[in-house]
């Protein structure tokens, strides 16, 4: 176990590692924030390796810009909510793997965006981004819906909207329903050639789907009926999780993410009028982690736990 100097106060690290960045904050023990740090994906599923060397990169860049050298780890609470930790055996595994620090507390990047929308109490969290999920924690219990990622679910993501819109230009191509401005102007970017369409597709990833969907809320709001179908069913979709964490004991729902506040005029006006604002973000909930506020959930994994 690691023990800190009792003239050196803790300090307290939250990263937010996802798909695409990786964001640090870094507070004194009086919460004042002290240095924040951006960095690339931390996703420990796609590359444990590439996203360890990120979280250090961003950790190190954080403590650099607030004054303290690589000596200061030991002074350091850590708490990482990452895209990919899936499992209690995976946060251990990157506990382990991040020695020298005060302590190390491990979730996924799910947990603590909730945590913090509910400033460490309980509450559901419903992400509406590239990908989509729901995520509660009541009682002590972590509870996860949806998500799945983009190939099984995500319904109701920016990445779905986009492979949705793409799918409507194609049978609309077909003569299978009709066009529209939007899916016209879809197919004009490959020549109005399907062919090219399905190229693209075979190698395009879900933020290549993803970036379609600002498109899509344009056209709608000019009143065109694909677009504004294709939103009311993701609208429908995050209803759906909005649902999901409330049977699951939630009483308090924030709905996040790139999407968040575009979807919100398309959901069923009781599902919008029942969301509560978030408190903080990610990083904030990282933070929580990091200081042992929230323990019992289900996927936090301590690793040497400050004294």
């Amino acid at each position: 176990m690691v023990t800190m100097d009792a003239e050196a106060p803790a300090l307290f690290l939250g990263i937010d590692g996802g798909g695409s960045t990786c964001r640090a904050r870094l507070c004194d023990s009086t919460g004042a924030v002290l240095a924040e740090a951006v960095g690339g994906s931390a996703n420990v599923y796609l590359d444990f390796p590439g996203a360890l060397a990120r979280i250090k990169g961003c950790a190190a860049e954080a403590l650099s810009a607030a004054g303290f050298g690589a000596g200061s780890a030991a002074r350091v609470r850590l708490g990482l909510g990452l895209a990919g930790v899936s499992s209690p055996a995976v946060a251990a595994e990157v506990a382990a793997a991040l020695p020298g620090h005060a302590s190390v507390r491990v979730a996924n990047d799910g947990v603590i965006a909730c945590l913090g929308a509910h400033a460490g109490g309980d509450g559901g969290l419903v992400i509406a981004g590239t990908g989509s999920a729901g995520v509660a924690l009541v009682g002590g219990r972590e509870i996860n819906v949806g998500g799945r990622g983009f190939v099984l679910g995500d319904d109701g993501s920016g990445a779905r909207i986009g492979h949705e819109a793409w799918r409507r230009a194609l049978r609309a191509h077909d003569g299978l329903a009709p066009h529209t401005p939007f899916t016209r102007g879809l197919m004009a970017r490959f020549d109005d050639d399907p062919a090219a369409v399905i190229r693209w597709g075979l190698t395009a990833r879900s933020a290549d789907y993803g970036a379609e969907a600002p498109g899509c809320f344009a056209a709608a709001a000019a009143g065109d009926p694909v677009a504004l179908a294709i939103l009311g069913e993701a609208a429908a979709a995050l209803a759906d999780l909005v649902a999901a964490l409330e049977r699951h004991g939630a009483r308090r729902i924030a709905m996040v993410g790139g999407g968040a506040a575009a979807i919100r005029p398309y959901l069923p006006e009781g599902v919008a009028a029942a969301l509560s604002p978030a408190l903080g973000d990610a990083r904030d909930g990282a933070l929580l982690l990091a200081a042992g506020r929230v323990a019992g959930a289900g996927s936090l994994v301590p690793g040497r736990p400050a004294p």
